[in-house]
């Protein structure tokens, strides 16, 4: 289990407001994901087991249990992006007293760099995999608990803008520009696609309440 996940809610938040960089911004956006996709997965439970939803039974579960593996997903990623801040930081307090400790260093940052920018677009990916199994069950999740798949959408959604500006902060540093370009165009297609999905999904559930 994740050690920022055995904390309690108060600890967490001593410890995100404490003038220490980590848990910090990556970590944050990835719990805020966990909230989200708790959301979903507390209508798809509200769902099953209910005669007026038998037909979406099958459908509810799989939501579920894709939410419940999001959740896991994105607890190992709170502690990777730990990891890789802490990595970066090592790098950095590499010598540079000589031309060999200076290209050590450089390449050790380059590294931990990448690495750094890795880990925010996996949890971006996920914040992207919760907006679109919201979409799905704003259609035919319980209604009286409707409003609460909205609450899911829009914290993945604050999850996913988020965790991008950890991504935007070190693609400067970075002198891999294939890796770059790559990072550059994948990011847009996810903050696009995940916009697109949470507008749709406000409006199936507006249209429901």
């Amino acid at each position: 289990m994740s050690k920022v996940f055995e904390w309690s809610y108060k600890k967490l938040l001593e410890e995100a407001s404490a003038g220490t960089p980590t848990p910090g911004g990556g970590s944050i956006s990835a719990i805020a994901a966990c909230l989200g996709a708790s959301m979903v997965s507390m209508v798809a439970n509200l769902t099953i087991g209910k005669d007026k939803y038998i037909a979406y039974e099958a459908a509810a579960k799989d939501i579920q249990k894709e939410a419940s593996d999001i959740i896991t997903d994105l607890e190992n990623l709170v502690e990777s992006d730990i990891a890789v801040f802490n990595q970066y930081m090592d790098a950095l307090k590499l010598p540079k007293d000589n031309d060999e400790q200076k290209a050590t260093r450089k390449a050790a940052m380059e590294a931990a760099g990448i690495a750094a920018t890795k880990v925010p677009m996996e949890i971006a990916e996920k914040a992207l995999c919760i907006l679109k199994i919201a979409r799905k069950i704003a259609e035919y999740g319980n209604k009286s608990a409707i409003s609460d798949v909205g609450v899911g959408s829009s914290l993945a959604y604050a999850s996913l803008e988020s965790v991008i500006l950890s991504v935007d902060i070190n693609l400067p540093s970075i002198r891999d520009l294939i890796f770059v370009e790559e990072i550059s165009t994948r990011k847009e297609k996810l903050m696009a696609e995940g916009f697109a999905l949470k507008e749709e999904t406000m409006k199936i559930i507006r249209g429901r309440m």
